[in-house]
């Protein structure tokens, strides 16, 4: 995947480099120091992917990306800072990673970028559903009031429908994002996701313990310690699909 490093930072561009050396189809064809810089590289070399940095001298990141004409490069934002997060979100940037970069983030972003380049492009009369899937290993924006994170949906255990929010259960974060729990099971991938009820949706890579429960249903414990009941007509579904 042809590469483009762009940060005012030699120090910075040199660290990412040397981050980058292990993953042979990420090919690094050259690197700027500003905007001005980078908008000729990117007309010469029409590379795939941005590292990016945001505040340079001049123009910042954000800026030289509403300046490139044509098709865009995808971009990974690499900061210092995280209050960046929610604008970078609305550049549908792949990733935002902050400085120092984490070695783990960096292979699990890479990681990512090698899945989707891996999985065959759709046909043009492919079901619009079936492209807007999601699995546990895409990455998704989530704010809540003046918090936000990027977050993997391999992450999140739990979906929990709070009238027009849904409640995200992931490491110690519970935040709330405008969105129904309906709207949410059309665009998570069944064979990871399962609604287990009216309230609940569950990752079921987390689920630790599984019980009868009361007019045959079923009582299942995820990782962490939630315990979620599982309907009578769900667990119906659920046993089918778990070959219980």
């Amino acid at each position: 995947m042809r590469t483009l490093i762009v940060d005012d930072e030699r120090l910075a561009r040199n660290e990412l480099k040397r981050l980058l050396e292990p993953y042979t189809k990420i090919e690094i064809v050259g690197e700027a120091a500003n905007a001005e810089e980078a908008l000729k590289l990117i007309e010469e070399q029409q590379p795939e992917l941005l590292f990016l940095d945001i505040q340079m001298p001049g123009k910042n990141g954000f800026e030289l990306l509403s300046s490139i004409e044509g098709k865009s490069p995808e971009v990974i934002f690499t900061t210092a800072f995280d209050e960046y997060a929610i604008k970078a979100f609305e550049f549908n940037a792949l990733d935002y990673l902050l400085k120092p970069i984490d070695t783990e983030r960096l292979k699990e972003t890479i990681h990512r970028i090698e899945e989707n380049q891996a999985q065959p492009e759709a046909p043009a009369h492919a079901n619009e559903r079936a492209e807007k899937v999601l699995g546990e290993n895409d990455q998704v924006f989530v704010k809540d009031g003046e918090k936000c994170w990027f977050v993997k949906l391999g992450k999140i255990r739990l979906f929990e429908s709070m009238g027009n929010y849904v409640r995200l259960h992931f490491d110690d974060q519970k935040p709330l994002v405008l969105k129904s729990l309906n709207n949410l099971e059309e665009r998570l991938d069944p064979n990871t996701y399962f609604r287990a009820n009216r309230k609940h949706i569950i990752n079921l890579h987390w689920i630790e313990k599984i019980e009868p429960w009361f007019s045959g249903g079923l009582l299942v414990t995820l990782q962490g310690g939630d315990k979620i009941e599982i309907s009578r007509r769900q667990a119906i579904r659920f046993k089918e699909l778990m070959s219980l």
